[in-house]
């Protein structure tokens, strides 16, 4: 049975907290959700979940609802010249299909502002192909185009 920890946030019957070790079988579960690009296997999963959660510059928030994870944002803190200074970059953001359009989303985006702006980050920044409209909601800009090269 899982434990309830201090929550970041509450909105209703959601908990909006850290993620913690014992989220681990129940965030890959999400991640596998989210993922087009690759296929998620539990062996990496678990050694990249490890060196989040040991990595100072991550934060992992977790939405949970009835002790069952529904959802998760990703942000990794790093210093540019261009921003002189922290930028912050929403690397994975994923609620569960029956919790969307229920500001599930919304929330965990504010927690990552939030904590964002306490480690004295510029910007927030993302890329999405798939959710323009949310992020414009929520108060975000088209900025850029996103290039990648797989290996």
């Amino acid at each position: 049975m899982k434990r309830k920890e201090h929550s970041l946030e509450t909105n209703k019957d959601v908990i909006y907290r850290k993620a913690k070790s014992d989220d681990k079988e129940e965030l890959f579960g999400l991640a596998k959700g989210l993922a087009t690009s690759f296929d998620v296997n539990e062996v990496d999963f678990s050694n990249v979940f490890k060196s989040l959660l040991d990595d100072k510059n991550v934060d992992l928030v977790v939405a949970e609802k009835a002790q069952n994870l529904i959802g998760y944002v990703l942000v990794l803190h790093h210093p540019a010249f261009y921003a002189n200074g922290i930028i912050s970059w929403v690397e994975e953001l994923f609620v569960l299909e029956p919790y969307r359009r229920k500001n599930i989303g919304k929330h965990l985006m504010a927690e990552a502002e939030k904590l964002s702006k306490e480690r004295g980050s510029k910007l927030v920044a993302l890329a999405t192909r798939r959710a323009g409209k949310f992020y414009e909601s929520i108060g975000y800009s088209e900025s850029a185009t996103y290039f990648k090269k797989t290996f």
